[in-house]
């Protein structure tokens, strides 16, 4: 597993009354791979996996790792309650197919030190598939600390973060401490060229559900060190990429995706479609960027 590179955490698409729309997904993931990103993540906030049947999530991987047939990796999250619940899906990813794992810290509870660490380390010897670590206090109210990846170092397959800390100076941080021992990604849209530039290895993305080219446009100019050019793209992305970190991530996105015609803005209860106010002006900053979106 080579955790570099761009990785789309992509949204589930329904039709209207809510059923999965298997069509308009993989004209998605045709888009993502067009684009040449390096993994697809299914099954995160974006993915709306809360208010999907274990049976939905089982025909989603499933169908997924089919569809794309190893041309890239196929990446599970993983966000449960009950350990015995995460060592579920660990076993039923590797019998999908699936090529590695996201891992949050346990929900709904608010474990301690130990109790976090006991948690990875569990669900990590359970499985041989490699695994990224999600690290976002300011959503899920847990921080894993370096004293904590300082513990999970032993497990070889705890390879990767998702660095959502909101600290940019956490890569450096991490980097001092434990060199390359664990790629870092960056989870937040709005500072991804920040955190490339600072020597992340990759992106694990949002917007780049809607625009994909982009995405991937901004990763490799900045790690072919031409940041100019990387910057005049990021600089035209930022009003978009900011639609990433509001409570209402999911319906900006998926409107996002719909107006660039390579999605559908349906969602499962309790979200709903935006309406109103809200409405015009999330639109008129997807019609802004589409207006002026660059060749790449």
């Amino acid at each position: 597993m080579n955790w570099q590179g761009v990785f789309p955490a992509v949204t589930t698409k329904f039709h209207q009354d809510g059923s999965l729309d298997m069509d308009m997904f993989f004209k998605n993931i045709d888009a993502q791979l067009e684009a040449g990103v390096h993994g697809i993540i299914l099954g995160g906030t974006l993915g709306e996996s809360s208010v999907l049947s274990q049976d939905e999530k089982i025909k989603l991987t499933t169908d997924t790792v089919k569809y794309i047939n190893g041309r890239v990796p196929v990446i599970l999250n993983i966000a449960e309650g009950a350990t015995r619940d995460a060592i579920f899906w660990a076993g039923k990813a590797k019998e999908m197919g699936a090529s590695g794992l996201m891992l949050l810290p346990p929900m709904r509870y608010a474990a301690d030190h130990r109790e976090v660490v006991t948690y990875f380390k569990v669900v990590a010897n359970s499985t041989e598939l490699p695994i990224m670590i999600y690290n976002n206090p300011v959503d899920y109210k847990t921080l894993v600390t370096i004293s904590m990846f300082e513990e999970l170092a032993d497990c070889a397959n705890i390879q990767a973060i998702k660095e959502s800390t909101r600290d940019i100076s956490n890569v450096t941080r991490m980097r001092n401490r434990f060199g390359d021992r664990y790629k870092i990604l960056c989870g937040v849209d709005t500072l991804a060229m920040e955190e490339l530039v600072m020597g992340a290895d990759g992106w694990v993305a949002g917007l780049v559900c809607a625009f994909p080219k982009e995405t991937v446009a901004v990763y490799e100019l900045v790690k072919a060190g031409k940041y100019e050019e990387a910057l005049a793209i990021y600089r035209w992305f930022l009003p978009l990429l900011e639609l990433d970190i509001h409570p209402k991530l999911v319906q900006y996105i998926k409107l996002a995706e719909h107006m660039a015609g390579i999605g559908t803005e349906w969602v499962r209860a309790p979200r709903l479609i935006l309406v109103g106010e809200e409405r015009v002006k999330v639109e008129n900053i997807i019609k802004r960027g589409l207006e002026h979106r660059p060749v790449v």
